[in-house]
């Protein structure tokens, strides 16, 4: 496999334009060959700003032998369509998150990837920020004893009426969306398979659940308490209480480049603040895919996938 690894874009997303294609242009490792849309004025918009080819159709794009690489953008409702098409042109494929709408479709993508020998990733860039290993060292050093409970809040306030988030045939719904970063900061610090216990999903008469809330429970005895909506106070935040102490991530899910995050410790008759350094999790995050390629690592990420997408589906399940 060449070093250089050739990216294309399927769609014209806000976090394409605003985060992740700078972030591609930024780096060595990925040339940008194309942007496609249905419209061929959106790419060419695209195209425009980014110094590359405009394409007309998803298929078109992924019909080009010049590509490795395909990074998509879409409403969780389209992905498994393209991504699977992704798959059958031989492309490896960086999916924004929810990578599916439940567990069987994420079980057929992960089938094909495999039977393909390709990778496919879901785009959780928070997860490689450098405040995450700071607090991971926290506790690894025995600061707040042992885990006792794990919390997490995301959430926003109404969005645009028109926006996908609030349409159910494209994977809309604040679980799927906020409440998939909530789940997927549980598996960084829970022990041991971890199930969905109890969940409560509120969609206030629309087609879409519009905030909720879950109980996790791992085979180690840890448990996550975790709350997200698209109705809400803006939270975006997870705390770990144990026998000693407790560290609050302020800002864990939503860090722009040059933010510099702020981790607090609390211990007895003591609150310590630590100002991190600013870090790009965009780069951060590309630079695993382009790894996990050279490398043909891909079972990993497979598995996250499956952990996720069931437990997402278990909390799904448990509110009805």
């Amino acid at each position: 496999m060449k070093k250089k690894l050739a990216i294309g874009v399927l769609g014209c997303a806000n976090i394409a334009k605003r985060s992740v294609i700078p972030a591609i242009n930024s780096m060595p490792g990925f040339n940008l060959i194309a942007v496609a849309s249905r419209s061929k004025l959106k790419a060419k918009e695209f195209a425009d700003i980014f110094d590359c080819e405009a394409i007309e159709g998803y298929q078109n794009l992924l019909d080009r032998s010049d590509i490795d690489l395909v990074y998509i953008p879409l409403p969780t409702g389209l992905h498994e369509e393209w991504i699977m098409k992704a798959l059958e042109a031989g492309k490896h494929v960086l999916a924004e998150k929810s990578l599916s709408i439940n567990y069987v479709s994420a079980s057929r993508i992960i089938k094909k990837a495999k039977e393909k020998g390709l990778l496919v990733m879901e785009n959780f860039m928070f997860l490689y920020h450098s405040q995450h290993a700071f607090v991971k060292n926290l506790l690894s050093s025995g600061e707040i004893g042992e885990l006792r409970c794990f919390r997490s809040s995301f959430g926003f306030p109404s969005l645009n009426a028109n926006n996908f988030r609030y349409s159910d045939s494209l994977g809309g719904g604040a679980l799927l969306d906020a409440g998939a970063y909530t789940v997927r900061a549980s598996q960084m610090y829970l022990v041991g398979r971890i199930c969905a216990e109890a969940s409560t999903l509120v969609s206030n008469g629309t087609e879409v659940n519009l905030y909720g809330g879950a109980y996790l429970k791992s085979s180690k005895q840890e448990y996550a308490e975790i709350a997200f909506g698209m109705d809400n106070f803006y939270q975006c935040n997870y705390e770990i209480w144990g026998s000693k102490g407790k560290i609050i991530a302020e800002r864990a899910f939503t860090p722009s480049p040059d933010f510099k995050p702020t981790v607090i410790l609390e211990k007895q008759n003591k609150v310590t603040p630590f100002l991190l350094e600013a870090d790009n999790h965009f780069v951060n995050i590309l630079n695993e895919v382009h790894r996990c390629i050279l490398e043909k690592d891909f079972e990993n990420k497979y598995l996250e996938i499956k952990n996720q997408s069931r437990l997402l589906q278990e909390i799904m399940n448990k509110s009805k």
